[in-house]
């Protein structure tokens, strides 16, 4: 299921910034922490692939497997 999202412009005197805001239900589904830096790749001109840091994932993995566990016992 997609969730439609609109690019936002904000323009400046000497600068512009782009934003896109993620919807809640990705955001958590991600499970993004506050304050957490991501890097965009771009895949083409259709595609951002939103890479997270190696220690963001490894720190998901873990909790997640700690908490499957915790549901089978």
């Amino acid at each position: 299921m997609g969730y439609p999202t609109k690019i936002q412009l904000i323009k400046r005197i000497k600068s512009e910034q782009w934003y896109v805001n993620f919807p809640s239900a990705v955001a958590q589904a991600i499970e993004f922490k506050q304050g957490e830096v991501v890097e965009w790749l771009i895949d083409d001109h259709q595609r951002l692939v939103l890479k997270r840091s190696d220690d963001a994932v490894v720190s998901l993995k873990k909790n997640f497997r700690r908490n499957n566990l915790k549901c089978i016992w």
